[in-house]
């Protein structure tokens, strides 16, 4: 059969266009592929409000509870509890409040528990009463945790049976017109409600639709607050929008109905309520919940139960490295790993450890209006963008001036872009499809947050508070927060980078790095607070070479801090402030501490006196 002459031309040029694809376009794609989920999923959202017909996540999951009633939505401590069962069980609690408690549609209820099956029945109970919901974190005692009840105003705060010490601690100064119910059979607190006992006799059947009902994606939904890694946690308000955004991360991933996703991070956090278990409910899969993260169970419980989907955040995925090697450690059937914080060196650790597990890393703030997501798998990023991603989530990468803390303004006075491959302020425009909800509470919290008149008169953009880097493959990278990051000798310190650096030294275990105040020195001097490895000694002389041979003069830290524990926030990223806050005195920190004297050239043991010789400027530094 002969084939017409124009038919070998054509194929020359498609593969010759096949070919210059891969060469200047090689994730083009996969961007298309990833943005038209994007497209769709925001179509559909959209589809639903052009009908009058607001969807929620918790709309979904009663449908769920209806078309698939006996399939296990979550498994805790081996106990399976199907669709049905957690949705009567949080209709027992809505019944309670019904008819015990005077909780109006859009008051708010604060809720202090750890991670069990009662938090999702409590949570979705009150969200069936149209409540707004406020997560506590349950690692805040006494002045904090009394601040957050503050700025959330709630009518109730339900308190866990294993957190009853934390409600005694803050008992007596709790405002007289707060409720306050116990996840107990009965209480030992005068004027606190027992609920258990109440829920058992209680009603299943459902509460009128009505209760729930949303007239606005918009209207907010939750409490959520930020981890307080620089102060006191701010309450982030949360709206049906992006609860819905947050539970469709891990479809946008590649997640199925089929998945069994491992949730070890606390609820409290909206990386384990919204992405895990509204993104559990958007795709009717099922999750495994645990207490705690556990480093040495994490695997078993992954075999145990056929965990095909696990969730990290912060220094988790460094916990699970670090453990002794075990026989069989890529026997599992883990196939996507979301979450954000990695760094790469464990990264890659972790892909030759574990096997071929997706890492899919993404960026978000609680509290913010845009998210990147790396869908392709490239080591170190956060997420790719490109021309039709900002037209549809506008965001830009500003100067950002460190040592007034501001971005930086030209003549004209608007602010300006940074070049590819250059740190510069993310920043996202606020505008009617991509809004800011902000903080309850404080105003101020607010706005502080939004920046105007950034490039012309009327605009305004959300400050994420993070540095990031684009490169001239549009690939995204988070380089330090604006409060981390330190400015000496005229120079800006990343944090990440100088710890990157530290911990690849054997005997380091965990590296946090700050800036400190030296009297009558601008800026701030580098110190890292550090934690060894098991039966590993300080190795002063290696710490001097490996600063020196791969830290510019500037970036090398001055102070090195050797402490037994690392303080962290309950969604494992490092607390700075205290140690901050300490500074470097021998006279108040009984941690052995450690100076860079330059002229020895070498790190040496801070003692009261070099202390003071530092502070008269007898030491230069």
């Amino acid at each position: 059969m002969l084939f017409p002459s124009w038919v070998p031309c054509v194929a020359a040029g498609v593969a010759s266009l096949h070919l210059i694809q891969k060469l200047l376009f090689p994730y083009f794609w996969a961007d298309l592929r990833y943005l038209l989920k994007v497209l769709l999923y925001g179509l559909r959202v959209e589809s639903y409000r052009q009908r009058g017909k607001i969807v929620t996540v918790l709309d979904k999951f009663v449908k769920l509870a209806e078309k698939q009633p006996h399939k296990a939505f979550l498994i805790y401590d081996g106990k399976v509890l199907s669709y049905r069962d957690v949705d009567r069980r949080s209709n027992r609690v809505a019944q309670v409040f019904l008819q015990h408690d005077s909780l109006k549609k859009g008051d708010t209820v604060a809720l202090l528990m750890g991670n069990e099956p009662d938090f999702i029945h409590v949570w979705f109970g009150l969200a069936k009463l149209g409540c707004v919901v406020a997560f506590l974190n349950f690692n805040v005692r006494s002045r904090s945790l009394l601040h957050c009840l503050t700025s959330c105003e709630p009518k109730i705060l339900i308190v866990g049976a294993d957190l009853l010490g934390t409600l005694e601690e803050i008992l007596p100064d709790l405002q007289k017109d707060i409720s306050v119910w116990v996840m107990t059979k009965d209480s030992t607190f005068p004027s606190v409600h027992s609920l258990l006992d109440k829920m058992d006799a209680a009603s299943e059947d459902p509460v009128p639709v009505s209760r729930r009902s949303a007239s606005n994606l918009k209207s907010s939904v939750l409490y959520i607050f930020t981890s307080g890694t620089t102060g006191l946690p701010k309450a982030a308000v949360i709206s049906h929008m992006q609860v819905l955004k947050g539970a469709a991360g891990l479809w946008a991933f590649g997640a199925t109905s089929e998945d069994i996703i491992y949730i070890t991070l606390p609820l409290y956090h909206s990386a384990a309520s919204l992405l895990g278990i509204g993104g559990c409910i958007e795709l009717g899969a099922t999750c495994v919940l645990r207490k705690k993260f556990s480093a040495s169970q994490f695997w078993s419980d992954c075999k145990k139960y056929n965990v095909t989907v696990i969730q990290y955040i912060g220094e988790l995925c460094r916990y699970l490295c670090s453990q002794p090697v075990k026989d069989g450690e890529k026997n599992h059937k883990v196939r996507l790993a979301v979450g954000n914080g990695v760094r790469n060196d464990v990264w890659r650790e972790f892909l030759d450890r574990f096997g071929a597990v997706k890492i899919c890393e993404f960026y978000g703030a609680t509290e913010g209006n845009i998210c990147f997501m790396n869908h392709t798998g490239k080591i170190g990023s956060v997420g790719r963008t490109n021309f039709f991603y900002k037209l549809f989530f506008p965001f830009d990468l500003i100067k950002y001036d460190f040592q007034k803390d501001e971005p930086i303004r030209n003549k004209h006075g608007w602010c300006e872009k940074v070049k590819k491959g250059e740190a510069g302020l993310l920043i996202s425009q606020v505008n009617a499809k991509n809004p800011f909800f902000g903080y309850a509470g404080n105003k101020r919290h607010t706005e502080k947050k939004l920046l105007s008149e950034v490039f012309k008169k009327g605009d305004l953009y959300f400050n994420t508070g993070d540095l990031m880097v684009q490169d001239h493959d549009n690939f995204l990278y988070f380089w330090d927060r604006i409060g981390d990051t330190f400015r000496w000798k005229g120079e800006n310190v990343a944090t990440t980078e100088v710890s990157d650096v530290i911990v690849m030294l054997d005997f380091i275990q965990e590296a946090n790095v700050y800036g400190v105040s030296v009297p009558d020195h601008e800026g701030k001097a580098g110190m890292a607070s550090l934690i060894l490895k098991q039966n590993r000694a300080m190795d002063l002389e290696q710490m001097y070479k490996q600063v020196v041979t791969y830290l510019p003069g500037y970036a090398r830290p001055l102070f090195l801090r050797i402490q037994e524990t690392m303080e962290m926030t309950g969604t494992f990223k490092q607390q700075k402030f205290r140690l901050v806050d300490e500074g470097f005195n021998p006279s108040t920190i009984t941690d052995p501490l450690y100076f860079l004297d330059k002229s020895k050239q070498a790190y040496i043991l801070l003692t009261k006196e070099v202390y003071e010789r530092i502070l008269s400027g007898q030491i230069k530094i």
